[in-house]
């Protein structure tokens, strides 16, 4: 499936009948080897799986797992994007927690932060300190459960957190919005600096695509209401993906 057909499953009602199941083969693909996609250890906490980059437009599957370890922020979690977000979650449950941002007389006070431009270029992000000063604080945020979708503009600020325990994934689609850019904000004294997107070692990859592939299928629907798949796959302990670099 391509962005095109995806986004149309998701705006159709179709997507828990479909995304499920084309995920779930997307996951056993990589884990067996049969995919050239390979799994990046994102800055923002996440394992990506990019399944589609063509044009302006992109899919991946985001996977939060205890079998990747966060990696510390050189900046903090929140951020916004310069593509608009759809997404469709596969399973457990997602809060984006929007920030109200404060420019102009008042934002270098104590407690202020400053926007970094996050400009990528294959596995290399540099966050370029701006010297602009914000002041930020949690507005309203939007829980989304397994089987459901949202959206998130380009240009608002946010952070994701993942609730009831430590298991979600989504399907991603972005869309680039002429004139936008990825931006975080950070502390006032970081200056800018470069990091490096950790890959994971192939075993611990293998471990976490097929924890997830286990977790889409769990929370399926069967017919007549049909238990879950009893136990676990193998876990390679609470941690999976190697450090590799510096961290955003």
């Amino acid at each position: 499936m391509r962005y095109e057909e995806i986004q149309g499953d998701i705006r159709a009602g179709r997507a828990a009948r479909t995304l499920p199941a084309w995920a779930g083969r997307v996951l056993e693909d990589a884990a067996a080897g049969r995919s050239p996609v390979a799994a990046v250890r994102h800055p923002l906490g996440f394992l990506c799986l990019p399944v589609e980059r063509s044009g302006d437009l992109g899919v991946c599957l985001h996977i939060w797992t205890p079998e990747v370890r966060p990696v510390p922020s050189t900046t903090s979690p929140v951020h916004c994007h310069s593509w608009d977000l759809l997404s469709f979650v596969l399973y457990g449950t997602v809060r984006n927690v929007r920030m109200d941002v404060l420019e102009g007389p008042g934002a270098a006070a104590e407690g202020a932060g400053q926007v970094f431009e996050v400009v990528s270029s294959g596995d290399v992000d540099e966050l370029r300190a701006t010297g602009r000063a914000v002041r930020y604080r949690p507005g309203p945020s939007a829980t989304h459960r397994t089987g459901e979708s949202y959206t998130l503009p380009a240009g608002v600020f946010h952070s994701t957190l993942i609730e009831d325990g430590l298991d979600a994934a989504t399907v991603a689609l972005g869309r680039q919005t002429p004139g936008g850019g990825d931006l975080s904000l950070g502390p006032l004294d970081v200056p800018t600096h470069r990091v490096l997107r950790a890959r994971c070692d192939p075993g611990e990859t293998v471990r976490a695509l097929r924890r997830s592939a286990h977790r889409i299928a769990a929370a399926r629907p069967g017919p007549a209401g049909a238990a879950e798949p009893p136990g676990e796959p193998p876990s390679s302990g609470p941690h999976g993906c190697r450090h590799r670099s510096a961290r955003r």
